[in-house]
């Protein structure tokens, strides 16, 4: 199992999900990580993880372990805005 944290960036582009079954899918995609599946992700290199969400427009969580059973969320985005959220999460992993 794993606590899950978020960061305020990730808080918010979750809030801004507006339509209410997508958000669910998205709770339901981290609370499924808290209990220790990471289903479909892939490593980003220096620690950072994609988490893919095939729903929509296709989902990607940015997530880093810190500790041994603690996964931080930092940002979230779309196969539309994957390389802009890439680099936006690189940038927050470093000042962690």
């Amino acid at each position: 199992m794993y606590d899950i944290e978020t960061t305020e960036e990730f808080d918010c582009w979750l809030s801004g999900v507006k339509d209410g079954k997508t958000q669910k899918v998205i709770v339901k995609r981290i609370r499924i990580m808290s209990l220790g599946s990471l289903g479909e992700t892939r490593s980003l290199e220096d620690g950072l993880f994609e988490a893919k969400i095939c729903y929509g427009p296709g989902f990607r969580l940015y997530f880093v372990n810190k500790g041994i059973r603690i996964i931080v969320l930092l940002c979230g985005g779309n196969k539309s805005t994957q390389r802009q959220d890439i680099k936006k999460a690189r940038e927050m992993a470093k000042e962690l």
